[in-house]
């Protein structure tokens, strides 16, 4: 069939103030990523799968000036909100003409994020009004660009709800599997796989993964009617999927056939060096799959509405030429939007960056993995170092985090047990590199994901679950985000945080040069794989960096390679550095190429040349 490109426009859509464009920054970008159910809910109560009466939900409106005020004051850039297009949920909002989801295929009493019923709409539950849900998450939108922080949204582009339904699309635009040819398992414009001839099963549940219990609902009766059966999300093939699989969502079909072959134009190898321009007129006229133009329509109605960019669900999962052709149709749209995805592996980032332009890839598999087991004690310094080395050419592109949605809090007993151990990490997972900084609400304040929610599960935020952030809820203080209610330790770690982060986003060496000093002080007393220290340096800044992973306190002369003594025209007098955190001076013994530093336990030193830098001679080889 003929799939003629939608163009769709928000009626509501209103201009936004100019902001700061990514080129004009002049540090790092810092993005703050915040569960919009849990960020503003002020309700401690937490009872296992309790109801939003019971347990509170935050609101669009919750996110007001005062924690805009707070995150600008961090150095944050963009805001992530989790959680914001309409996915399946337990509640019943028929009142409102949205129809009710089965509890038979819900993860959780509020329902995972990444099951999107409607990508047109919002979260009902998000709204004050839900009749007036978009107009309050524009009011947010336009609050937070007020506050020169831009705002990124989930696009989850490899799996819908099961009951995907969209109240809210626009005039011409048809739902996800409307128009399917359901008598077989493939075709090139079907939104779905089907299992033709079979029904759908629901997977054995555990008991204990019942959000309702015994509670009385109109669609709970295990059994959810799809007939022929769809692939589940994760690719699951069988009318019956397991426990295990993501068996709430069913898989989109991008043009990949059962057998794995392709069924669009290949992208040429030689695109990864070409602009986004030239990828939008690669794919002018050819004929693309259905799904590929709902997801550009979709997209491009955001754009439309003020979002300034996305957060791409499980990147990898869908073809690089998807994202060649969604990609650029983006930034022709707004060259500023911010594109972020989740890759994990490692042989593909390069094609995700180069062929699939985009913006930022998790730097999970290799950097985040290698840190975590330096912070529990179990890796080195050098391995950190390494996983770094292995994408120096695309450091630009790789987003560095030590928390996300996915992840185990730092303060977990599961993961390091203490959030002090997180500090050294973020001063080097924050200051190594050149791309983005993403900070999980709640991270700042030494949250542990220490509750038994329901669906989730202890050492992890849920996602799937009415509950509260308990740290977070300290600095939240009743809708004030003062921290009046965190304790000292608490707020000494918030303003630890806060200090890093507002430097990283101004701080220019971080754009600029990079050498390890690791390996060389190994051969140092009292310096060990513990420890980790590097320089930044562009033409305005130069910083040393020393972090001790260690319990214990640490001292040690710190030795300078002969090349960044020439690349930063050291004088031979003791030549002052001012610490970051302390604002402690400390000086070099140029002569000797030597810095005598203490540092304590956990601690770190983010040491800044006195004074205006001297243009650098020459680069240090990296």
């Amino acid at each position: 069939m003929a799939c003629k490109p939608t163009t769709i426009a928000p009626a509501s859509a209103k201009p936004v103030p100019e902001l700061v464009t990514l080129q004009q920054q002049q540090g790092k970008i810092v993005i703050y990523q915040a569960f919009a159910r849990l960020f503003g809910n002020t309700n401690p109560t937490n009872i296992r799968w309790g109801t939003a009466a019971q347990n509170g939900v935050g609101k669009f409106n919750d996110i007001n000036d005062a924690a805009l005020v707070a995150l600008k004051d961090m150095g944050v850039s963009h805001l992530w909100l989790t959680g914001v297009p309409h996915h399946a949920l337990v509640a019943d909002y028929s009142a409102f003409g949205i129809s009710q989801d089965d509890p038979d295929v819900i993860k959780g009493r509020a329902g995972s994020p990444y099951a999107v019923k409607d990508y047109y709409s919002v979260n009902p539950d998000l709204a004050v009004d839900p009749a007036k849900r978009l107009a309050e998450f524009q009011a947010l939108i336009a609050r937070a660009h007020q506050h020169g922080i831009k705002v990124v949204i989930d696009i989850v582009p490899n799996h819908v709800a099961r009951h995907y339904q969209s109240l809210g699309k626009p005039t011409g635009v048809r739902d996800f599997g409307a128009d399917d040819d359901v008598k077989v398992e493939y075709a090139k414009h079907n939104n779905f796989y089907y299992v033709p001839g079979q029904a759908f099963e629901l997977p054995d549940i555990p008991a204990e993964y019942s959000p309702l219990g015994n509670e009385v609902h109109p669609l709970k009766d295990g059994k959810f009617a799809e007939m022929p059966a769809k692939w589940t999300g994760n690719g699951a093939r069988a009318a019956k999927p397991d426990f295990n699989d993501w068996y709430e969502t069913v898989k989109i079909n991008y043009g990949v056939k059962p057998d794995g072959s392709y069924d669009f134009d290949r992208l040429p190898a030689e695109y990864a060096t070409r602009d986004y321009a030239a990828h939008a007129a690669f794919w002018q006229g050819k004929d693309v799959p259905n799904s590929w133009i709902k997801f550009r329509d979709i997209t491009h109605y955001w754009l439309a509405f003020g979002v300034d960019g996305f957060r791409f669900d499980m990147a990898e999962m869908v073809p690089v030429e998807f994202w060649s052709y969604l990609n650029s149709s983006i930034k022709l749209q707004n060259p500023e939007a911010l594109l972020l995805a989740e890759v994990y592996q490692p042989q593909l980032y390069r094609d995700y960056v180069q062929l699939g332009k985009m913006d930022y890839l998790y730097d999970k598999v290799g950097f985040y993995d290698s840190l975590k087991l330096l912070m529990q004690g179990k890796g080195t310094g050098t391995e950190v170092l390494a996983k770094q080395t292995e994408v120096t050419d695309i450091d630009q592109h790789m987003l560095k985090f030590l928390e996300n949605h996915d992840e185990q809090r730092i303060a977990s007993p599961e993961f390091a047990g203490s959030a002090e151990k997180g500090k050294p990490a973020m001063v080097v997972s924050t200051l190594i590199g050149k791309a983005p900084t993403l900070l999980y609400f709640g991270q700042e304040v030494g949250e542990a994901g220490a509750l038994d929610a329901g669906f989730g599960k202890p050492s992890r935020t849920s996602i799937f679950d009415y509950v509260g952030v308990p740290a977070h809820q300290g600095w939240l203080n009743g809708g004030k985000y003062d921290g009046g209610g965190l304790t000292a330790e608490q707020q000494t770690l918030r303003q630890f945080y806060q200090q890093l982060l507002h430097f990283s986003s101004q701080a220019s060496a971080l754009n600029g040069e990079f050498l390890s000093l690791h390996a060389l002080n190994l051969t140092s007393p009292g310096y060990s794989e513990q420890q980790l220290s590097f320089a930044r340096w562009d033409d305005k800044q130069q910083l040393l960096v020393v972090s001790n992973f260690s319990d214990e306190a640490v001292s040690f002369q710190l030795q300078l390679p002969a090349q960044l003594v020439d690349a930063w025209q050291l004088r031979q007098d003791p030549e002052p550095f001012v610490d970051l955190f302390s604002q402690q001076t400390l000086a070099i013994d140029a002569a000797a190429a030597t810095l005598s530093v203490s540092i304590p336990a956990l601690g770190s030193l983010v040491l800044q040349r006195n004074g205006n830098a001297k243009p650098a001679a020459k680069n240090a080889s990296k």
